[in-house]
C-alpha cells in the first residue's frame, strides 16, 4: 500500500489529481470484483483442500517477501528507498507524453491503475486466503480496509512518500508470518496433525525466523568476505 501510494502521489503531483484518482477508483472497482468472484468460490472448496491451496498461496507470497527482505538485510541488494522511488516516478511522469482523451490523461490513469491494482491484488489474495481459512472474509477485508485508510490519511497529511516506514522490517515480519501460516495450513491440508494443535504455529514461526536470521547473517558474512578479497583499484 505504501508502494502504491508512492506511485499515486507522484502521478497526481505532476500530471494532475483527476486522472490519477480515476485510475485509483477503477483499480478499486476491479479489485472488488476479483474478491466478489474469488471469495465465494474459495468457500465452496472442502476445508482440507482449501487449507492445502491456502498454504501454497501463502508460501508463494511469504517466501517471496522473505527472500527479498533477507537479501536486503544481508546487504546483497539495496534497501528500497521510498524517496528515491518517488523522485523516479516524478521524473517519469514529467517526461511522459500527455495524451488526453475524453478529458483524461491516460498515462496518469494507467500508471495509477497499475500501481494500485497490482499491489492491491497481492493484498486481496492474502485477505481471501486468511479470511477463507477462518470463515471470516469480512473481518479480514475490514482489517485490510483499515490499513488502506491509515496509509491514505498518512499520505494526505504528509503529502510525500512514507520514507520513514521501515519497509524491509515490515516485509521481513510479514514474510515470516505468511510463510509460517503457509507451512502450517499446507501441512494440515496434506493430513499432518500438529502436536499442540494451533500452538504449533509459534514453534513454526520461531523456526522460520531463526532460519531467516541465520541466512541473513550468512549473506552478510559472505558479502564482507567477498569485499575483503576483491583486489584494490
Amino acid at each position: 500500500m505504501v508502494e502504491a501510494l508512492t506511485i499515486v502521489l507522484a502521478v497526481g503531483v505532476t500530471r494532475g489529481w483527476r486522472s490519477a484518482l480515476l485510475g485509483v477508483a477503477a483499480a478499486t472497482v476491479a479489485l472488488a470484483a476479483c474478491v466478489a468472484v474469488l471469495g465465494p468460490a474459495l468457500l465452496r472448496i472442502p476445508i482440507e483442500d482449501l487449507r492445502l491451496v491456502i498454504g501454497a498461496l501463502l508460501l508463494i507470497f511469504g517466501l517471496q517477501w522473505l527472500r527479498k527482505a533477507i537479501l536486503r538485510a544481508g546487504g546483497y541488494t539495496a534497501l528500497r528507498d521510498e524517496e528515491a522511488a518517488y523522485r523516479h516516478e516524478l521524473e517519469q511522469a514529467r517526461t511522459a507524453n500527455r495524451v488526453m482523451r475524453g478529458g483524461i490523461d491516460w498515462y496518469a490513469f494507467t500508471l495509477s491503475f497499475k500501481g494500485v491494482f497490482l499491489e492491491g491484488l497481492e493484498v486481496a489474495f492474502i485477505v481471501l486466503t486468511f479470511g477463507s481459512a477462518h470463515g471470516s472474509i469480512g473481518l479480514a477485508a475490514l482489517s485490510a480496509g483499515a490499513a488502506v485508510v491509515v496509509v491514505a490519511l498518512a499520505g494526505l497529511l504528509v503529502h510525500r512518500p512514507l520514507s520513514a516506514v521501515p519497509e524491509n522490517s515490515m516485509k521481513f515480519a510479514v514474510g515470516a508470518m505468511l510463510t509460517t501460516f503457509g507451512i502450517f495450513w499446507g501441512a494440515e491440508g496434506a493430513g499432518v496433525t500438529w502436536p499442540g494443535g494451533d500452538g504449533a504455529i509459534l514453534a513454526v514461526l520461531a523456526l522460520v525466523v531463526l532460519a531467516s536470521l541465520g541466512l541473513t547473517a550468512l549473506i552478510r558474512r559472505e558479502r564482507r568476505r567477498t569485499i575483503a578479497a576483491a583486489p584494490a583499484r
